[in-house]
């Protein structure tokens, strides 16, 4: 049976939609088979649809080919074998309707959400039914996480806090003792610890040293790997979750600067960062705490607002942060006013980062992040605390985080 379809039903009311009608040709649309329950393992070639409605139960349409496809879903069944029966099935299962939420994002403002092909949008939309965006859903039914969830994310931050001191520690010693140690070096040393303190992660973390860190995806491969030596800007980019498929990531970045002392200029632009940092999570905080809505949109303008009056806001590129979920880049609201608009509100039960950056084409880039928790309608910035100061490498606190 699916899943909560009692609580899906009653949001859709809420909502004053009429049903939410999920598709899917290949596994195109990984979020309908989370949301649904359903497994990604099986044959899956053919065109099916799951249509439940605000009142009425649930109703999918498949392929003869693969007519058992969804049967584990327990909805009511219709076979179609032509393309004209495939239409005039899913005329029947939508017969009434007027809104239909389907997962996609009107002129693809938010790609997470935005699964379903634009010819199907089309022919939904040809059977008279007005086709609105699942994006609420989507963060209600698949960004939600449960206790359970928030402290295996936990769990992950505090592990993440701990390698970035080991590896501010083993740049300072590899320096000082005069062994050669380069970016992609380091990357390796982060990824062995991250094994050994049992966590997993799909991509390995960044390591950017100097101009390289103006790049904030920065590629850290060894063919362009850059050499860390004594008097060089490091920045630390590093997630990864516990194992298991609804395990939920932690994602922190951090920066070092490999001498005794840090130089004004870099400690001046972390400070704004820093800034920016604390007033988006600021804000979050004081509107939950009287039960005011927060979107995504307005704690990135917390945020930017800050670099904004700094002088900066040329060179923050990117949005404030993202949901974190199963993948480290999750379907929940992202804190955004620059890449997107992201109008959908900081819930209860979701996680996400709060990560400004000021990036100095051809100098270096400081990036601060975090991780927040909005549980139990309190928001918790997630382990290790965040970093006050860019943390003197070779200092006698190297390998300390500060």
């Amino acid at each position: 049976m699916i899943p909560r379809i009692g609580e899906i039903s009653r949001a859709l009311a809420d909502a004053g939609i009429d049903g939410w009608l999920f598709h899917d040709f290949r596994l195109s649309d990984p979020i309908a088979y989370r949301v649904l329950g359903l497994s990604e393992h099986g044959m899956t070639t053919r065109r099916w649809f799951c249509y439940i409605r605000a009142r009425g139960g649930a109703h999918t349409l498949v392929s003869t080919v693969e007519a058992h496809r969804l049967d584990g879903l327990g909805a009511e069944r219709a076979v179609y074998r032509s393309a004209a029966e495939m239409l005039s099935g899913l005329r029947a299962i939508l017969a009434g309707a007027r809104r239909v939420a389907m997962n996609y994002s009107p002129y693809g403002a938010i790609p997470y959400v935005s699964r379903v092909d634009a010819g199907t949008v089309e022919l939904v939309r040809s059977l008279g039914v007005e086709v609105v965006s699942a994006a609420d859903l989507i963060q209600e039914f698949e960004a939600t996480l449960t206790a359970s969830q928030m402290e295996g994310h936990r769990r992950a931050g505090a592990a993440l806090g701990a390698f970035v001191d080991q590896t501010f520690g083993e740049i300072a010693r590899r320096v000082t003792s005069g062994t050669p140690v380069s970016e992609h070096q380091i990357q390796q040393f982060m990824l062995e610890r991250i094994a050994q303190g049992g966590l997993v992660t799909r991509e390995p973390p960044i390591v950017a040293a100097n101009a390289h860190s103006a790049d904030p995806h920065f590629n850290t491969v060894a063919q362009d790997s850059a050499p860390i030596r004594r008097g060089d800007f490091v920045l630390l980019d590093l997630w990864a979750k516990e194992p298991g498929e609804d395990s939920i990531y932690a994602d922190i970045t951090w920066t070092g600067f490999v001498g005794d002392r840090v130089p004004d200029y870099h400690a001046e632009i972390f400070a704004i960062v820093r800034s920016a940092r604390d007033a988006a999570v600021a804000l979050v905080k004081s509107r939950v705490a009287t039960a005011a809505p927060i979107s995504g949109r307005e704690a990135d303008r917390a945020a930017r607002a800050v670099i904004e009056q700094a002088g900066f806001g040329a060179h923050f590129v990117h949005r404030t942060g993202h949901s974190i979920g199963r993948e480290v880049h999750g379907t929940g609201a992202n804190l955004d006013s620059l890449e997107t608009n992201d109008e959908r509100r900081l819930i209860d039960r979701t996680c996400f980062s709060v990560e400004p950056g000021i990036y100095l084409p051809e100098r270096f880039g400081v990036r601060s992040e975090i991780d927040v928790t909005i549980e139990s309608e309190r928001p918790s910035v997630s382990p290790p605390a965040p970093q006050i100061a860019i943390v003197p490498i070779l200092s006698r606190q190297a390998g300390a985080r500060e």
